[in-house]
């Protein structure tokens, strides 16, 4: 897969791309790269079935579990199991990238069919404006589930 080539979608104040696919990998690892700016990222949530394991490529990123807070920066690797409560956030002041790796694999088919079609130029809605309750019950049928926070 090029780079800048792949579906992508806006999803919670984010920009996804799907760089591998289920379908693709035999069902065995989706690949997403995820571009996430100052103050983006998911609410807490778990992955029923799936492991999740995140890169870094650039910026900085607080990635919570239910037990610790790690600041994330360019090269660090945080893996999360599933059945995990967990969450990312950009705290920083400058966009981060990062690659997330799933196996097995089928978290692609969730953004693809929650997020909207991102459109290049155009930064990504704020979170608020998305449909949170479809986006939820999307998620309930790829195993992927909110979870409640302890803020």
């Amino acid at each position: 897969m090029p780079a800048g080539e792949g579906p992508a979608v806006w999803l919670s104040g984010d920009v996804y791309t799907v760089k591998l696919k289920h379908e693709e990998s035999g069902g065995s690892l989706t690949l997403l790269e995820a571009s996430v700016p100052p103050g983006g990222g998911p609410p807490l949530h778990i992955h029923a079935d799936a492991d999740e394991a995140f890169y870094l490529l650039s910026g900085e990123l607080d990635i919570t579990t239910r037990e610790s807070t790690y600041h994330v920066r360019p090269g660090d690797f945080v893996f999360v199991p599933k059945g995990t409560a967990h969450r990312f956030r950009n705290n920083g002041l400058h966009p981060a990238r990062q690659l997330l790796l799933f196996t097995p694999s089928g978290v692609d088919r969730f953004f693809l069919e929650a997020g909207r079609k991102a459109e290049p130029g155009t930064p990504p809605p704020p979170p608020e404006d998305e449909d949170l309750e479809y986006v939820a019950g999307v998620g309930e049928r790829y195993h992927l589930l909110q979870a409640e926070s302890q803020d």
